[in-house]
């Protein structure tokens, strides 16, 4: 009697491990599909946190930062920094594994939030801002 139940419970094994490798397959392709927009869009993975400025930042890494930085605009909104009328510039350091610390500034604080939810977009802003900045190389 004891065998009944055991049989049934060898074949709900092939039947489980069968839909799990059928939700595997079907997470694979929206998966692909996701990495090859990217690739298309040339949109690089801009994963980082933003750290606010503050008395432990380095004072001559945020001096040599803020001369250097390469808008005065705010990147996501487009607003003059330093204008007055949104107040003081709120400045962040961007902490991402495996480069180099970087200052970025916004108007105010909301931008923040807006610059958090697609940063590669923003960050490809300030870098062209930081070409055309830069001196054309002598021929």
């Amino acid at each position: 009697m004891t065998l009944l139940p055991m049989k049934r419970h060898l074949l709900l094994l092939p039947c489980l491990a069968l839909l799990a490798a059928s939700l595997a397959f079907t997470a694979l392709p929206r998966a692909v599909a996701a990495d090859q927009a990217a690739e298309k869009s040339g949109a690089q993975p801009a994963a980082g946190q933003l750290v606010p400025v503050d008395d432990k930042t380095d004072a001559a890494w945020l001096a040599t930062a803020r001369a250097a930085y390469p808008m005065d605009t705010c990147s996501v909104s487009g607003d003059k920094l330093d204008s007055g009328a949104m107040g003081k510039p709120q400045e962040y350091v961007l902490k991402r594994d495996g480069q180099p610390d970087r200052l970025v500034r916004f108007c105010c604080k909301d931008c923040v939030e807006d610059f958090n939810k697609d940063m590669a977009k923003y960050l490809k802003m300030i870098d062209a801002a930081a070409a055309a900045k830069a001196p054309a190389p002598k021929t």
